[in-house]
């Protein structure tokens, strides 16, 4: 082989080389810019999502209540009695005291904004015993709000989520309130403190806690997440007792907006406190959510001091409700004309 030939192949070598790892830094970067490509479009897709899932909210807002179009039907408060399929005695004890039936329902909807409803999902068989007893139920008295959800006791904070999500779908109102179906409730009491609050764009209401975090397995209210927490014997973050609390507009929308991406703890209470940290919102710590029963809330009430909610910390609502929610009311009930006389 000559030397021309031997220096010819020596230079076509060398070019090769860099050819090569030209090629390789091609592909590698067309690669990596797919990589970051494909991860800005999945952030500009999850902005639209939130995006699209508010337009919803507004356009189910603005059609509702409204056939004609003409106007936007606005609420003072919604509220939600989370029930269970079995709860059917604890439900007629709330419809014979504190909450108002048929008509009068209809009517403190229609002069005062405030809607009430009994919010329950489904069973696991759907269309099965338990939600045919449901739906003759809600003919007789239709009084409830059925969620896409399956019911269950370790799927409150999914269903919490459910619920303020439909909720605001359905309804546009100032606050949404939850309540369980064992808390006696003075509604025009209810009414006076959210009102002092309306002007506060997000509010969250009701009796601040901060209780232990559980480690240990089959306690009741176990954290499995605890280590979440720091270390054991830790307590959580200040957040609203479960019995009663409510949330102003924008925070039911930032919920229903962001719930495919807001984390369910075990305790439906820790979970909707956790939602709120990090954003801007004012905690409102109103002991006028959490009295107890006798004599507690009626000496409160003989003083002025009227209670919005009252039940048993040791049952975490009333003891035995179905058989005393009525003394309760009777006895620490507000002036059966209180609500219709009221200005929210």
């Amino acid at each position: 082989m000559s030397m021309k030939s031997r220096a010819g192949g020596e230079i076509a070598g060398k070019i090769m080389t860099p050819r090569k790892w030209t090629l390789f830094l091609c592909l590698g970067s067309f690669f990596a810019g797919m990589f970051f490509t494909n991860r800005t479009l999945d952030n500009e897709i999850s902005i639209l999502e939130m995006k699209l899932a508010a337009a919803k909210a507004e356009h189910q807002s603005l059609s509702n209540d409204t056939p004609s179009g003409n106007s936007k039907r606005k609420y003072f408060m919604v509220i939600g009695i989370n029930t269970a399929f079995s709860s059917r005695k604890r439900r007629d004890s709330v419809r014979e005291t504190w909450m108002p039936k048929g008509e009068k329902r209809k009517k403190l909807e229609k002069e005062k904004g405030i809607v009430i409803r009994f919010v329950i999902g489904h069973s696991s068989t759907t269309g099965g015993i338990l939600d045919k007893a449901i739906e003759a139920e809600e003919m007789a008295h239709g009084d409830f709000l059925r969620l896409e959800h399956v019911e269950g006791y370790m799927e409150l904070s999914a269903k919490t989520k459910a619920y303020f999500t439909t909720a605001i779908e359905l309804w546009d109102a100032e606050f949404y309130v939850k309540v369980d179906d064992d808390v006696h409730v003075n509604l025009a009491t209810l009414g006076m403190a959210l009102a002092a609050h309306r002007t506060k764009p997000r509010v969250y209401i009701g009796c601040m806690k901060s209780g232990p975090v559980i480690a240990r397995k089959g306690v009741r209210y176990h954290e499995p997440e605890y280590w979440k927490f720091g270390e054991v014997g830790n307590k959580y973050f200040r957040h609203a007792t479960g019995q009663l609390y409510a949330i102003s507009k924008d925070l039911a929308s930032y919920i229903s907006i962001n719930q495919h991406v807001l984390h369910k703890y075990a305790n439906e209470d820790v979970s909707l406190g956790s939602w709120f940290i990090g954003i801007d919102v004012e905690h409102v710590d109103d002991r006028r959510l959490c009295c107890g029963t006798p004599p507690d809330c009626e000496w409160k009430a003989q003083l002025g001091n009227i209670c919005a909610a009252s039940f048993d910390w040791k049952c975490s609502g009333i003891c035995k409700s179905v058989e005393r929610i009525a003394e309760v009311h009777k006895r620490c009930g507000e002036d059966e004309n209180a609500l219709w006389s009221a200005s929210f």
